[in-house]
């Protein structure tokens, strides 16, 4: 089943059961699987009955960890790189190990897997033919309401994470740039608490003054230039 010395696989975002055969039978047939964090990662392995070497890589240590796996994967090892839930590299680490494959020569392949932008860019009902994400917005009031406004202005659909504790700020903050601006909240993708609040930024802002939401989140904000899907299309 090893045709690459190392794999990225995308893992599911939320259900175990989103997980693919082809990811299963990768991760049971290479020598190391790195992971963000080797408990999340070994509960979803114990699952699926697989046993193998953990390696962690994250944030604090992939420049240090690249290298490292490069050079075992150049002496014959086959690595398979996970991150807690869906894409490595894709917010999340993975990229800067990529870049040593690379300038090293060591060919790699990537696996697809679930996608929490695409499935809530698909369960909002925002205008889906051309999107931008953006990963996490920005923490600081001056450079996220730049950050708000581009999107607002914008001809198509903008996706960004954002934590739970800065969800109702930022709602508000948009409903403040433009009350009537279409947006939706996705929390606890493929969960059993899975949500869509959709709506205006007035209507969620108001949503979550009474309610705070918990959870992962996908904010989307559809652009007040982007084209309305016409009815009978």
């Amino acid at each position: 089943m090893i045709e690459y010395p190392v794999s990225f696989v995308g893992l599911p975002i939320g259900n175990r059961e989103d997980i693919t055969r082809r990811a299963l039978e990768v991760l049971g047939s290479v020598d190391c699987i790195c992971c963000e964090d080797t408990r999340n990662t070994g509960l979803l392995l114990s699952h699926y009955g697989i046993k193998k070497p953990l390696l962690s890589l994250h944030e604090h240590n992939e420049s240090v960890r690249a290298p490292e796996v490069a050079s075992r994967a150049l002496a014959g090892e086959s690595f398979a790189v996970v991150t807690d839930a869906g894409m490595p590299g894709v917010s999340d680490p993975g990229y800067r190990l990529i870049q040593e494959l690379k300038a090293r020569g060591v060919s790699f392949t990537v696996l697809p897997g679930p996608s929490a932008v695409v499935t809530a860019l698909v369960g909002s009902g925002l205008p889906s033919d051309a999107f931008f994400f953006g990963g996490f917005l920005p923490v600081k009031s001056g450079k996220k309401g730049q950050v708000l406004q581009a999107a607002l202005a914008a001809s198509y659909t903008s996706i960004f994470y954002e934590s739970p504790y800065r969800i109702l700020k930022t709602v508000k903050a948009i409903a403040d740039l433009e009350p009537s601006a279409p947006i939706c909240v996705a929390r606890e993708l493929t969960k059993v608490f899975e949500t869509y609040h959709r709506g205006t930024a007035a209507e969620l802002a108001a949503e979550f003054a009474a309610r705070p939401p918990k959870g992962e989140m996908v904010l989307l904000i559809g652009g007040t230039n982007a084209p309305r899907p016409v009815s009978g299309e």
